[in-house]
C-alpha cells in the first residue's frame, strides 16, 4: 500500500489516488489517477494500472494477482477488477459517495457470472483518507 500512496502523489491535478498489480510479490504495474491530464473519463488509477499489466502480460486475464489501491473502487473500477479476473482487492480509504465494493454499491455480490475477488478494505486508511482530505481541502481554497 505504501507504493500506491506514493503513486498517489504523482497524481498532480488528479484526485490523489494510486494503485499497483502484484503477483507473486512482484510488482507487475502501477497507475494513478490521470483524468484531468488525458481527459479521459476513465483513466483512473485502478484502469491506468490494469491496462498497463495486461500489456505486459499480453493477456487481459489478471488471475493469482492483487490489486492495491488507497480509495474503495468506484463502479468502472470494481467492474474492470472483476472482468480483469483479479484475484484480491485490497484498498485503503472507504468512499461512501461511490465506493462500490460495499460502501455506496456491492457489485462484489454472489450469483455473478464472473470470479468475485477476496477483498480487504481499511488498510492504512488513515494514510489514505489523510492524502484525500488534504487534496479536497486544498481545492476549496
Amino acid at each position: 500500500m505504501e507504493i500506491a500512496l506514493n503513486e498517489a502523489r504523482l497524481s498532480g491535478e488528479d484526485v490523489p489516488v494510486g494503485c499497483v498489480l502484484v503477483r507473486d510479490n512482484e510488482l507487475i504495474a502501477k497507475g494513478n489517477n490521470q483524468k484531468e491530464k488525458t481527459q479521459d473519463p476513465t483513466d483512473h488509477a485502478e484502469i491506468v494500472a490494469i491496462r498497463q499489466a495486461c500489456s505486459m502480460q499480453k493477456s487481459w486475464r489478471l488471475d493469482g494477482t492483487t490489486l492495491y489501491t488507497t480509495l474503495e473502487p468506484c463502479p468502472i473500477c470494481a467492474e474492470t477488477i472483476m472482468q480483469a479476473r483479479v484475484s484480491r482487492l485490497v484498498f485503503g480509504a472507504y468512499d461512501a459517495n461511490s465506493g462500490a465494493v460495499g460502501s455506496k454499491f456491492n457489485l462484489f455480490v454472489a450469483g455473478r457470472p464472473y470470479p468475485i475477488p477476496q477483498v480487504t478494505g481499511g488498510v492504512m486508511q488513515e494514510q489514505c483518507q489523510s492524502l484525500l482530505q488534504t487534496f479536497f481541502r486544498q481545492r476549496r481554497k
